[in-house]
């Protein structure tokens, strides 16, 4: 089977490719769908000046507004109604996941298959309005306390202005929710990533713009600027090196009895990952830092001694921020290896099956040997994210280069690509099948013609 799928791949083309009709309908789906959203970024929010919120943005930015700005695909600094992005809908998805991990209650309906599944995705939705209507009302609140030089943020501050901000601000947020499902569903690879993806990627020319126009002003050197670009490969060829990286373990099944026949025992393995939770730590710690600085980064003045404070030590490049940053990616990094791979489940599969790992029994001792490597390759996959995470970080807080470069953003649009490439292949390998299995239909019907 393994050498089949090896000839496969070697035989993909663009002739394969051009006769994949469903493959092309997902991604022309993925791909209409992505620019629905890059649309939606240059709607402004009602009763803005545009004007006046650019002097302020522009006033504010370095800190954790570029941070909020790069997820949202450039729509917070243009304040549009897809502003949140689809950050609420995953600081929902984190509550709900811790909850099925310590309540019983939704554990319960976790363990109930679809139908449970069903209920917490209903319950993850209305979590993220409520989520997502806290946050608009913050900033709306907030935007009215903004003031550039030539005047106030907000044309007609008041009531009616904050309820339409919150309006306008949650329905982008649950279409953004409900479009990044239906790319999970009718396209091709994660709708949540592919959305964030496709607004970091959308930034990166003006990104890569700005960068030269610091070196033209004599900010960064020419020796600086290239040491930047070796930089940015080396850590894209390190990620896709480490993304790509997995553990083997070997599963034996012995021989079996069909019919008549003595079936020899065969061998396979269990691929591990070395970052089985790919770019969600990353994404879910700087969704968490996000939540609570949401309505701090825009209070300003009013906000006090206390939210200034706050808005200070968890500044972009500050050391509590590195520290919990890093502490944040590392806790979601085991957090959520545990929920996608259980040992005991992977176990009992492996002896319904009679499979055996050589040398350890089947049951709880395989569990144990497999939570065993796990833990292991996990804490590696763990030290790789940190550092991948936090080294540019402390560049960009040194050298002061744009927030683009960061090691989320490079993690992101690595991870998601090679995700997205890896299901496009397996479409392809898949049509190659089923073009096979027809040919041979189509043989053995013609022999038993001639035959007749």
């Amino acid at each position: 089977m393994a050498s089949a799928v090896e000839q496969l791949s070697k035989n993909m083309s663009l002739g394969a490719f051009s006769k994949a009709t469903e493959l092309k309908k997902r991604i022309m789906f993925v791909l209409g769908a992505l620019l629905i959203y890059r649309l939606g970024t240059y709607i402004p929010v009602p009763g803005i000046d545009p004007h006046v919120w650019n002097e302020i943005f522009q006033q504010k930015s370095g800190g954790i507004l570029d941070m909020f700005n790069l997820f949202s695909g450039g729509a917070l600094s243009r304040m549009t109604i897809f502003a949140l992005n689809i950050m609420p809908y995953i600081s929902a998805s984190i509550i709900m996941q811790l909850a099925a991990a310590m309540v019983p209650s939704i554990e319960a309906l976790k363990k109930e298959g679809e139908s449970g599944r069903t209920k917490i995705n209903q319950y993850t939705r209305y979590l993220t309005v409520l989520l997502s209507a806290i946050q608009a009302y913050g900033l709306a609140v907030g935007l009215e306390n903004m003031e550039g030089t030539s005047g106030s943020a907000v044309i007609d501050p008041g009531l009616f202005f904050r309820l339409t901000t919150v309006l306008t601000i949650v329905g982008g947020t649950m279409f953004l929710m409900w479009l990044g499902e239906q790319i999970t569903a009718r396209g091709i690879g994660n709708g949540i990533s592919l959305i964030i993806f496709a607004g970091i990627v959308a930034e990166l020319p003006r990104a890569f713009i700005n960068t030269l126009e610091l070196g033209k002003e004599g900010q960064f050197s020419f020796p600086e600027l290239a040491f930047l670009a070796i930089m940015i490969v080396g850590i894209i060829t390190f990620i896709v090196f480490m993304e790509r990286a997995h553990r083997r373990v070997v599963v034996q099944y012995p021989k079996r009895q069909m019919g008549n026949q003595m079936m020899m025992g065969d061998s396979n393995f269990i691929p591990l990952k070395l970052n089985t939770a790919g770019v969600i730590p990353p994404i879910f710690a700087s969704s968490l830092l996000l939540l609570p600085l949401t309505i701090v980064g825009f209070a300003g003045a009013s906000g006090g001694d206390f939210t200034a404070a706050i808005a200070r030590y968890l500044q972009h490049g500050a050391p509590i921020y590195m520290v919990l940053y890093g502490a944040l990616v590392a806790f979601f990094c085991f957090f959520y290896t545990a929920i996608v791979f259980n040992p005991e489940e992977n176990a009992d599969m492996l002896r319904r099956n009679g499979g055996f790992i050589p040398g350890i029994r089947p049951g709880k001792s395989t569990a144990d040997y497999l939570d065993h490597i796990m833990t292991r390759i996990t804490t590696i996959g763990a030290i790789y994210l940190v550092f991948i995470c936090l080294l540019p970080e402390f560049l960009i807080a040194k050298y002061s280069l744009p927030f683009y470069f960061g090691g989320t953003s490079l993690l992101i649009v690595v991870s998601v690509t090679l995700d997205t490439v890896g299901q496009i292949h397996s479409h392809l390998i898949a049509h190659q099948y089923e073009g096979l299995i027809k040919k041979s239909q189509l043989k053995g019907k013609s022999g038993r013609t001639r035959r007749r």
